[in-house]
């Protein structure tokens, strides 16, 4: 009976162990399924992502045309390009620029007319040689005879005045053919004008085609249509079309402003969608060295429109290797397609007849792989943020509560382990934004900025991979070391995506305050794991330990496909110009932020995933590893930025009697070089300083260190700080408003032999005049030369210029401009010699003493100048992986 009862006893407690034995509430998943798990996103990036943005159309060729009426012929377009190519180098003021491209287009548009519907349509052609002047950031640009070649195409039966305008620019940086910036959209427009002119589907309004000569300039003839031509008035609507690279598709990256049915017709025409809000945005905050004859459209003449510009392969723009040799056929085809569809939508729409009408605030936009487009008014965003955010609180609010009763934990021990886990991911995200940004700064601080700049996979180990150890860190650190068994480990990893949530909707209403769209992303984001998160709410996957996962990731596709297409895009951007970005900013660190922005919204429901498996420190130290590899890549020859041809080394320098100036930037290893000729007088009309040397404008990051290794003799290479003090302009003679801002830390080599001018210059004081009012006098001057000419004004102590003969901008805003001012003139094909003014106040009164400091530099841009055999020795001394753009200068400082 004892031994009975013993037994059943026995039993009962066992019975009752298992009935109240708990299940490990820390259970994860094998350790050896995480690296599967993170290689598959890596795989969908690859597999979906990066084929489908490099996707292009089938090319329309000759023989395909009467299978397809109507199409862009691709071919076409093509041969036209091979035509504009061979012309050179098309700088503004040349033969090649102002004769023999002009002459090309207009026999190009003859031979439309002749292959014309006459009986449907007028063509009407002219040549257009504006003069005028508008404030180019900190200097004036001036203008004389640059040359457009403008073309309208209208309905005889149509009696609209309502104008579309399309425009590109057919000249040129020095050194470049240009076939891709910009005698791809000329080529483009050729043949869209060509398909109207035979199309016999009829259209409302004229279309007038901007062939314009001086962009490069910058922006000058565009301001010379728009302010002064004839046909400006009637334009309502524009399409502008640029390249920033060679090639791909052409990407919407300015709309409006204020007028979001044209994103509505872009939408229902555009062939191959390629636009974003947040490129918008980007662009339009100035962060990037580059600007458009969109600005000049939109300000002067209050043009609405939409900007397209192709953005492959930026490594040859502004360089010897823009030719069209590097523009695929493919990418004519495609750009063709879009512009040709937008044009006959833009040229038919009501909306035309009175923009004003339609003019209804911003528009949210963005295509999603380039399959569709989405697009929807500002105010709609607005609210469709706040309305996802708040409705993803609440959902997680209701999961909260679903766990508490749940578990064997109180609404309030869940809210603050809910509350820990959300302090720690706000520590994960500044750790996914610090780790990269860390790596950034140590690189540069070992001179070992832009190892990325030619293998773009590096980017990978080494701001990538650190932003997702970042992130997931503190929470490994937290699941691991303060284990909590009162609530399952999938709850505790279900917080943490929350955690994120929370974090997104907070961002998402902050930014939406201030008036931004690009919180679209946060919104898209939240949107699919508040759908995800309710349909687990609604089922039992909430509450069956990792179900809810499948539900969550299958969902996060779309949102990680689209944000790694979008950051992909972006990094493409940047790469290229981060080689004409300019020395003084570490160009690692825009790398990293846009790594670790991609990574947060990308992988932020994805990667805190990783703890779902067993010893996720593992898997971080696995990563760490990758990332050490990457480190030791980087550092190795693969790491070297430049590549011959491909990606090379930008370098701007000046050649001349005075000091060498510096254009735009280049992209291998790129460099301005003037060669310089200064000439300095005193008051006295002593000289002071002659000298011939080159002066550099380096356009990266890494300076002329890449260069010291090489062939190339810089011997005697000195900062221009050190003259900022006793000269005008540093002693140097910066072309434009870039190289200004940068005078202080540019470079100048002196050289033994004197730099030959190629070309006759004067600067010839007219007059001197005592006015009526006391205190003031007029100095008269008149200035010639080469087409590109640079006046630098600066005023002696106790001296003011009162008046000029110039637009006054500078005059009536010192807060925003102050000496020494800077006076850009350049001209196209009237080479009139420039009569200006400029009147002085002086205190004292006294005129007979020094009043102002006048420099005078005058570049001889183009080729039909010769340089002299000393610079050309130089040039050649460049290494292959340099690309130079170069021209003498003389820079001349006289004190009156």
């Amino acid at each position: 009976t004892y031994f009975k009862g013993s037994a059943e006893s026995q039993s009962d407690l066992a019975l009752i162990d298992v009935l109240s034995q708990r299940k490990d509430t820390r259970l994860r998943l094998p350790w050896y399924y995480a690296p599967s798990f993170l290689l598959l996103w890596v795989a969908l990036f690859y597999a979906v992502v990066y084929p489908l943005y490099h996707r292009l159309p089938d090319s329309v060729l000759i023989t395909d045309e009467t299978r397809k009426p109507g199409e862009f012929v691709a071919e076409r377009a093509q041969r036209l390009l091979y035509k504009y190519d061979r012309i050179g180098p098309k700088v503004v003021g040349s033969v090649a620029n102002e004769v023999t491209t002009v002459a090309f287009l207009l026999e190009e548009v003859e031979n439309i007319r002749l292959t014309m519907r006459s009986d449907l349509y007028e063509l009407d052609v002219n040549v257009q040689q504006p003069s005028g002047a508008y404030m180019h950031w900190q200097m004036v640009n001036m203008y004389q005879g640059v040359q457009n070649v403008v073309v309208r195409i209208s309905n005889k039966r149509s009696n609209s005045s309502a104008y579309l305008l399309v425009n590109s620019h057919f000249d040129s940086k020095p050194t470049s053919p240009g076939s891709g910036d910009d005698g791809t959209m000329v080529v483009v427009m050729l043949e869209v004008l060509r398909q109207i002119a035979i199309s016999d589907i009829a259209f409302e309004h004229p279309v007038v085609f901007l062939f314009n000569g001086a962009e490069e300039n910058p922006l000058e003839a565009s301001h010379g249509f728009i302010t002064s031509h004839e046909w400006a008035k009637n334009c309502k609507a524009l399409i502008n079309l640029e390249v920033a690279g060679s090639g791909g598709r052409d990407l919407l990256f300015q709309s409006g402003p204020n007028n979001p049915w044209l994103i509505k017709y872009y939408n229902q025409n555009a062939k191959h969608p390629f636009a974003t809000t947040m490129a918008e945005e980007v662009f339009q905050s100035g962060i990037l060295p580059s600007d458009t004859d969109f600005r000049i459209f939109r300000d002067y003449g209050q043009l609405p429109g939409l900007d397209m510009a192709q953005i492959s392969n930026g490594y040859v723009y502004h360089t010897i290797f823009d030719n069209v040799q590097n523009v695929p056929l493919a990418s004519l085809q495609n750009t063709g397609e879009n512009a040709l569809s937008l044009v006959r939508a833009f040229a038919n729409a009501s909306e035309m007849y009175n923009p004003e009408d339609h003019s209804e605030g911003h528009a949210v936009f963005f295509d999603f792989l380039g399959l569709f487009f989405v697009y929807y008014a500002e105010t709609t965003g607005i609210i469709l943020n706040s309305c996802v955010a708040v409705i993803s609180l609440v959902l997680v609010g209701c999961s909260l509560l679903r766990m508490a009763r749940e578990s064997e934990a109180s609404l309030c021990q869940v809210s603050i382990w809910f509350s820990i886990i959300l302090g720690l991911h706000v520590l994960g995200m500044i750790l996914s934004l610090g780790l990269p940004l860390l790596m950034a700064v140590l690189y540069d601080a070992g001179n070992r900025s832009m190892t990325y700049f030619s293998s773009h996979w590096l980017v990978i180990g080494l701001f990538v991979i650190p932003a997702i150890i970042g992130q997931v860190l503190p929470l490994t650190l937290y699941y691991t070391l303060k284990p909590n068994d009162k609530i399952s480990h999938p709850n505790h990893l279900q917080m943490s995506l929350h955690a994120h949530c929370v974090l997104l909707a907070l961002i998402d209403i902050i930014l939406t305050s201030v008036s931004l769209r690009t919180p679209y992303l946060c919104m898209m984001s939240l949107l699919f794991y508040s759908a995800a998160l309710l349909i687990n709410l609604l089922s039992t996957l909430h509450d069956r330990g990792y179900f809810w996962v499948l539900m969550v990731q299958v969902l996060q596709l779309m949102p990680f496909l689209y944000f790694s297409y979008l950051f992909y895009t972006f990094l493409l951007v940047f790469f290229p110009m981060l080689g004409r970005f300019g020395h003084g900013t570490n160009p690692d660190l825009l790398v990293a932020l846009l790594c670790a922005v991609g990574c947060f919204f990308a992988l932020g429901f994805v990667a805190p995933l990783i703890n779902m498996f067993r010893w996720p420190k593992l898997a971080l130290l696995g990563l760490g590893v990758v990332t050490f590899i990457f480190c030791m890549i980087s550092v190795s020859d693969v790491g070297f930025p430049y590549r011959a041809k491909t990606s090379v080394m930008r370098i701007h320098f000046l050649v001349g009697l005075a000091l060498p100036k510096m254009d735009e930037l280049l992209q291998i290893n790129r460099s301005i070089l003037q060669h310089v000729r200064r000439i300095f007088y005193e008051y006295d009309g002593s000289v002071s300083l002659s000298d011939s040397g080159y002066y550099f404008d380096f356009q990266d990051r890494r300076l002329y260190y890449p260069l010291e290794d090489t062939s190339l003799n810089l011997t005697g290479l000195v900062s221009t700080s050190s003259d900022c003090d006793k000269y005008l302009m540093c002693g140097v003679p910066c072309f434009n408003h870039r190289w200004c801002k940068t005078r202080s830390s540019s470079h100048w080599l002196p050289r033994e032999q004197e730099v030959a001018i190629p070309g006759a210059t004067s600067l010839r004081l007219l007059s001197k005049t005592l006015l009526e009012t006391p205190k003031l006098a007029r100095f008269e001057f008149e200035i010639s030369g080469p087409p590109h000419m640079s006046l630098y004004i600066q005023p002696m102590e106790g001296v003011e210029v009162d008046d000029w003969s110039f637009i006054r901008n500078m005059l009536d805003e010192p807060e925003t401009y102050s000496a020494p001012y800077q006076i850009f003139f350049a001209y196209g094909k009237d080479n009139t010699p420039l009569k200006f003014h400029i009147d002085f106040m002086k205190s004292s009164g006294d005129f007979n003493t020094p009043t102002f400091q006048l420099g005078f530099a005058a570049s001889f841009v183009s080729y039909d100048y010769d340089r002299d055999a000393a610079g050309l020795k130089f040039i050649s001394d460049f290494p292959d992986f340099a690309h130079v753009m170069e021209w003498p200068t003389l820079y001349e400082r006289y004190i009156f």
